[in-house]
């Protein structure tokens, strides 16, 4: 492998594309863009609604846009993109054309891996006005496992797919979710063998530095940290009673300036070998949540230049196929948290994004 920087990793989220479960719980022809089209300014100053520019308001069934990510990604530092998977247990799958699409027919040719999104859906996080479950995440048995890893294995012995030590990253969204996770990585680490892999590089994702020693102990190979919420323990009694009135009173989501906040991103755990970091362009949950969410206010390249360094700096040392960054995230519209051009900054976090690899 080529010496590098970093290996910048870029979640990347399928839900750009219809499906029937979609049509079902929030209409017909529902895709992400629904929520990004209808997001409005809740406060003064408050950057909605977002709008694409060079991608447009895309659709990922069209082998062309997938394409064109992909070739605008590798020009501005991306390795590859690790594609949200989504297997609900007994064959269950959503949202896997655009994966499935890229597999098969072998376009575009960029490096990917896969993020197992192992969390049962509620309407809320996805953009309902209730909490009602959408659909569960069951973890069904050795019979299921099996038959999860023969439905990803095409993947993993496919050139593009991105490997440590050898061996296919395939990342965990909630390792510690139920213990039958332990069994399901131990039923594809046996498999993996008896399939001519190396085994499987599991990296497991946390939101709490507390967290890393516990999920290293179950055996995971790697974590992921994402310290997006970090900063909520550091705010003063006062910063903290401001933000409940703002909540309470004034009908805002919970609102941080990015500025303040993006030295909490990034500390002395990135530095750990197997430890891998996360960067952040931005994060305004409020076109799915509305004043429920979260909003990172008046992030700018020019301080994601600051974010990026710092992070940088953390895996210079490692080794080259451990310098992992995960790049949270390449296309998630509806939560603010994306990296593709948008008509106020352009390719302007692209752009500070490739200074800092090259």
């Amino acid at each position: 492998m080529m010496k590098t920087k970093a290996r910048v990793v870029a979640f990347y989220l399928p839900q750009f594309h219809p499906i029937p479960e979609n049509d079902k719980w929030w209409g017909k022809g529902f895709t992400e863009w629904t929520n990004v089209g209808k997001a409005k300014p809740l406060f003064r100053g408050h950057y909605q609604p977002r709008v694409p520019a060079d991608l447009g308001y895309y659709d990922l069934r069209v082998p062309e846009t997938r394409k064109a990510q992909a070739d605008m990604a590798r020009e501005y530092g991306v390795e590859g993109f690790c594609y949200w998977h989504y297997w609900f247990g007994n064959g269950k799958r959503l949202i896997e054309r655009p994966f499935d699409e890229v597999l098969n027919l072998g376009e575009p040719d960029f490096p990917f891996c896969l993020a197992w999104a192992n969390e049962t859906w509620k309407g809320f996080e996805h953009g309902l006005n209730n909490r009602n479950i959408l659909i569960e995440q069951l973890y069904p048995g050795k019979e299921d496992y099996t038959a999860h890893f023969y439905e990803v294995l095409p993947a993993f012995k496919d050139k593009r797919y991105m490997t440590v030590d050898g061996k296919p990253i395939f990342m965990i969204y909630k390792p510690l979710a139920d213990p039958e996770v332990l069994v399901f990585m131990d039923v594809w680490r046996k498999l993996a063998l008896e399939n001519g892999l190396k085994g499987i590089w599991f990296v497991g994702q946390t939101v709490s530095v507390e967290d890393i020693n516990s999920h290293l102990k179950i055996g995971l190979d790697a974590v992921n940290v994402i310290r997006m919420t970090s900063f909520l323990s550091k705010l003063t009694v006062l910063e903290r009673l401001i933000n409940r009135f703002k909540y309470s009173f004034l009908k805002r989501p919970r609102v941080f300036e990015y500025s303040k906040i993006i030295k909490y991103f990034s500390g002395v755990e990135d530095f750990i070998e197997n430890v891998y970091p996360t960067i952040f362009p931005n994060w305004d949950h409020s076109p799915r949540s509305g004043k429920e969410g979260l909003v990172f206010n008046n992030s700018n390249p020019t301080l994601f230049d600051k974010h990026i360094k710092d992070v940088i700096t953390s895996v210079a040392e490692k080794t080259s196929d451990n310098r992992v960054v995960f790049l949270k995230s390449w296309n998630e519209w509806a939560e603010g948290n994306y990296m593709e051009p948008d008509m106020k900054y352009g390719l302007g976090y692209l752009e500070t994004l490739k200074e800092n690899i090259k």
